[in-house]
Formats: C-alpha cells, sequence, structure tokens
C-alpha cells in the first residue's frame, strides 16, 4: 500500500510539473514559425514604422518571420479585438499605442477590456507633440497665446486628427490646464488636418513633431513649444509647454502587447530581444530622424506605464466629455 501510495504521488507530482515544463521547452524553441505583428493603422503612417523596424529586428535575432498586419478600423479597436481573440502562444503580437489607452476610456461599448486583455511585453519609443502656427499669428510665444485666447474666447480654433486623437487631447488639456476656450476642428487623419492649418483654413494645431518639424525648420510653421515635460532635443530652442504651464505633459507612444496568458516565458524573450533592438545605435539613429526616443521597459514596467496613461486620459476624456467621432 505505502510503495503503490508513493507512485501516485511521485506520478501527480510529474503531471502537476507538465504545464510549466512545456511552456519553459516552448520558450525554447519558441519561434518556431512566423508571428503576426498587428497594427491598428495604416501602413506608412508613425506605428506602421515604428512596428516594422523592430519585426525587421526580431526576425533577423529570432529566426522567424515577423510579419506587420494592418487592421485598419474602429480608432484601432479592430486590431485590438483581434489579438484580445488570438491564442495566447506569442504568434500574434499587438503594436499598442496610446489611442489603445484612450480607447478605454473613450468607447463604452468594447467587447475587450484593454488594460485586462492585453498582456504587456515591450516598449517600442515615445515622442512629443508640438503646438503650432502660420507664422503670421498674432501671438509667438505661448504666454501671449494664452493671453490672446483669454482675450479672444471661442474664437481660436485648432485642428485635430480626430476625436479621441493625441492631437485632440492634447488640446483639450491645454484648455483645461491653461483656462481658456478653443474651438475643436477634427478631422479624419492627421494629414488633412495640418494641410488646412498651412493653408490657413485654421489657426493652430497640437501635431506630432515628427510630421511637422521640417515645416517648422523651414519657416512655414511657428513652434510655440513641445508638449513633453521637457524640451526635445530635435528643436532644443522650442520650449516645453510644462515651462508656462506647470505640470503640462503629453506625447505619443507605443510597444508591444499579446493577448493575456501568453506563457512569461515568451514574453521574456520577446522583451529581452525587443530591448535590445532599442540599444541598437542603427535603430536608434532612425528613430532620432522621427524625433521620437526608445523607451526601454520590462513587461511589469510596461504594464504600468499602460495602466498608468489609461487612468490619466482617461480622466481627461471624462472631465470634457470627449465622445468619439
Amino acid at each position: 500500500m505505502k510503495l503503490a501510495r508513493r507512485r501516485f504521488l511521485h506520478l501527480a507530482a510529474a503531471v502537476s510539473a507538465l504545464p510549466a515544463v512545456s511552456r519553459v521547452a516552448m520558450a525554447q524553441t519558441y519561434p518556431t514559425r512566423p508571428v503576426h505583428l498587428i497594427v491598428g493603422f495604416a501602413a506608412g503612417g508613425p506605428t506602421d514604422y515604428f512596428t516594422r523596424l523592430i519585426a525587421q529586428w526580431l526576425s533577423e535575432r529570432l529566426g522567424q518571420q515577423f510579419i506587420v498586419e494592418n487592421r485598419v478600423g474602429g480608432g484601432s479597436n479592430i486590431a485590438a479585438e483581434a489579438v484580445v481573440r488570438a491564442p495566447p502562444d506569442g504568434y500574434t503580437l499587438l503594436a499598442v499605442t496610446l489611442a489603445n489607452a484612450v480607447n478605454a476610456t473613450l468607447y463604452d461599448n468594447l467587447k475587450f477590456n484593454f488594460p485586462h486583455d492585453i498582456a504587456p511585453v515591450a516598449g517600442n519609443n515615445r515622442g512629443p507633440g508640438v503646438l503650432v502656427a502660420l507664422p503670421s499669428f498674432p501671438a509667438k510665444t505661448v504666454p501671449e497665446f494664452i493671453a490672446y485666447a483669454k482675450a479672444n474666447p471661442g474664437k481660436i480654433n485648432y485642428a485635430s486628427g480626430g476625436s479621441g486623437s493625441a492631437s485632440h487631447l492634447y488640446g483639450e488639456l491645454f484648455k483645461v490646464m491653461a483656462g481658456v476656450d478653443l474651438m475643436h476642428v477634427p478631422y479624419r487623419g492627421g494629414g488633412p488636418a495640418l494641410l488646412d492649418l498651412l493653408a490657413g483654413q485654421v489657426h493652430v494645431m497640437f501635431d506630432t513633431l515628427s510630421t511637422s518639424i521640417e515645416h517648422i525648420r523651414g519657416g512655414k510653421l511657428l513652434a510655440f513649444a513641445v508638449t513633453t515635460a521637457e524640451r526635445s532635443e530635435a528643436l532644443p530652442n522650442v520650449p516645453a509647454m510644462a515651462e508656462f504651464v506647470p505640470g503640462y505633459s503629453g506625447s505619443g507612444w507605443n510597444g508591444f502587447g499579446a493577448p493575456r496568458n501568453t506563457p512569461p516565458e515568451i514574453v521574456a524573450t520577446l522583451n529581452k530581444e525587443i530591448n535590445a533592438g532599442l540599444a541598437d545605435p542603427s535603430i536608434g539613429a532612425r528613430f532620432a530622424e522621427r524625433s521620437v526616443a526608445p523607451i526601454s521597459m520590462t513587461p511589469v514596467e510596461f504594464g504600468k506605464f499602460m495602466a498608468e496613461e489609461t487612468e490619466r486620459w482617461g480622466k481627461l476624456i471624462r472631465t470634457a466629455n470627449i465622445k468619439p467621432q
């Protein structure tokens, strides 16, 4: 009886250890087939560009193709839901962006819970926005702009890439913190908004620095301030908004996520290789060309960052009563 019982206990212990052993084995051989990176925005855009840089790096490092798929629609919700519903095996990943954190509050009827259903894998990069206008605009500095806006409440309009976009949030945050009344003019994307700003159809825009920087350097646009807490190395002479509006800070960012319950060993493998790519000088140079900086984080750090961004922008969306288009 004792011998039989002992054999049973050994067998039970062996069986209970199988999932852990199989996970370790899976991580040691991962990946054994192509991995799909789902991007919720069109090919050629910033998220697509930065995701493809890392996808190429991972393909070379891990010996399997990391294929970028663009699934556009729903403000990136279609892509996020596709990853949430995918098997948690490390072969379907999401290009996580600020939009995912914003959408968690912006949309009432999502079929998934972003902070809960997407496992954080690694950061990618982070970049500032910038408040710009034509050089003919009456104000030339942030204090002058605030004074002019207060003297003309509701008469200054600002363009954005759409309701709930980063450019919209930067503007609403500025309105709340600077105590000014600006009129929001949403467009279907940052490109059309910038074109109308350059044509003089709107007064100002909180644009992504990477898309405005050449116009700023060429003298076609006046830059009041960048939206990050500190000045950008790309435009060191342009002040940070926080220098005039204490506590103001906003930036666009992206990273990588996976379906919840993806084996931590696989997440660790991806995190290690992605962070190695972010430290590579050639990728760093490509980032600098686009006025962004790499954000190297552990999965825990990136998860905390995602949760903080979701909560922070969620508060603004509720305060400003922002609704999707």
